[in-house]
């Protein structure tokens, strides 16, 4: 007999140790920094947007977007692993109170992106539409916690259904249901918005009404899903400490490898050129993480108006890219069979800091490139001399104290 309660608190007190153990590694003093920095810029310049904002501005339709996103975006945690399949499969009907706390953190967890969305879009709204005000927002805010709260029960409900077709197809309705509710919702029209939300109700009942037809849940959906939501979990981690247990997944990507090591030699000292590189464009780790810290940086040059915060920008992005590549050095760390390889421990460094330096110079060089796209001469010169030296002095002073 299994008391789901005390096997609740059981895996619910593992899940916070571990989440907790990396969570320190990723709120570290750099990224607090960082993430301060640039929050702080984009509030600064947000605000002076608004200032200057269109009449004709889409605001209803950002507005249901974001709010009607957010609202379907609601995944269950479950909490289950891979033995769970075997050993409680045969205990399902004893676990309904365990799922009933598994819906309710789910819920309580994803609090925080509606916070996080509901006060981004504030300031646009009441700019907007200043004659709906503030309660009119706040509840706007309930309506995206019942929605939110429905959408949840429907998606848990149609965790019952094995094809992954049904499953998307119910989850596009719902979203679209979802944002017309809060694009209605924006402008005052509650007709249209009551209307859909009853649609949207109708939708979850149906939905019930098919899973009770059901056998039971599918406990290796449930695990594949719980899984993948960790591993990105583990990925996010890896980028700020070593996650010794986190599977890494390898592409192909022929081209970029060709690309890459064309002009690499067969000889010793650049055994592990030839591994970084590969690596960096094969992991599923590296290269994507490269570029979106280019996009998001060069984003960031290419709207702020301030010459001198969008150098500061630049300079930024190039230090987050660094610092997030470092972790290369110890991607093969568990590879028993590297330690025999008949190379030089130097070489492997050299290979490494080459590397780094080159990643850095590209990217000071696509935004050099940005500036003088947007007739900035000043600032491309500034940011190709500044972001050239700051990419030596971070490998001399920094990088080399640390891949010893």
């Amino acid at each position: 007999m299994i008391n789901a309660q005390e096997f609740w608190n059981q895996r619910f007190q593992d899940h916070l140790k571990e989440t907790s153990r990396y969570l320190k590694y990723i709120f570290n003093g750099h990224i607090a920094i960082a993430m301060f920095f640039f929050i702080s810029a984009l509030a600064y310049y947000y605000q002076q947007w608004l200032m200057e904002l269109p009449e004709d501005f889409p605001t209803a339709w950002v507005v249901g977007i974001a709010f009607g996103l957010i609202a379907s975006y609601s995944p269950v945690r479950t909490l289950l692993k891979e033995p769970d399949l075997v050993f409680l499969l045969p205990a399902e009907y004893q676990l309904g109170d365990y799922f009933k706390r598994c819906l309710i953190y789910s819920f309580v967890i994803q609090l925080y992106l509606i916070l996080i969305v509901v006060a981004a879009i504030g300031p646009l709204y009441f700019a907007s539409y200043p004659e709906l005000g503030m309660n009119h927002y706040l509840l706007m805010l309930i309506g995206v916690l019942v929605v939110k709260l429905i959408n949840m029960l429907a998606n848990w409900w149609m965790l019952k259904e094995r094809n992954a077709n049904v499953r998307l197809g119910d989850q596009v309705v719902r979203n679209v249901l979802s944002i017309c509710i809060f694009f209605f919702l924006a402008q005052g029209e509650w007709g249209f918005a009551i209307i859909l939300s009853l649609l949207l109700i109708g939708v979850t009942v149906y939905i019930y009404s098919l899973a009770r037809k059901k056998a039971g849940l599918i406990f290796d959906l449930l695990v594949i899903k719980d899984q993948a939501r960790m591993r990105t979990f583990y990925r996010i981690a890896n980028m700020f400490t070593d996650v010794p247990h986190l599977r890494n997944t390898v592409k192909k990507r022929h081209s970029l490898v060709r690309l890459l090591t064309a002009g690499i030699s067969y000889r010793q000292d650049e055994t592990f050129t030839y591994l970084y590189r590969i690596t960096f464009v094969r992991s599923s780790d590296y290269l994507g993480m490269y570029f979106r810290l280019i996009a998001i940086g060069g984003l960031a040059i290419w709207f702020v108006p301030n010459l001198w915060v969008k150098i500061a920008f630049a300079i930024l992005f190039l230090y987050l890219s660094a610092f997030q590549m470092m972790s290369l050095w110890n991607h093969h760390r568990t590879i028993v069979w590297m330690d025999i390889y008949p190379v030089d421990e130097k070489w492997k460094q050299k290979a490494m800091v080459t590397f780094l330096r080159q990643l850095m110079l590209f990217q000071t060089l696509l935004f050099t490139i940005l500036f003088i796209i947007q007739w900035n001469l000043l600032g491309a010169i500034i940011v190709a001399i500044g972001g050239t030296l700051f990419s030596f002095a971070f490998i001399q002073g920094y990088v080399k104290q640390r891949i010893v």
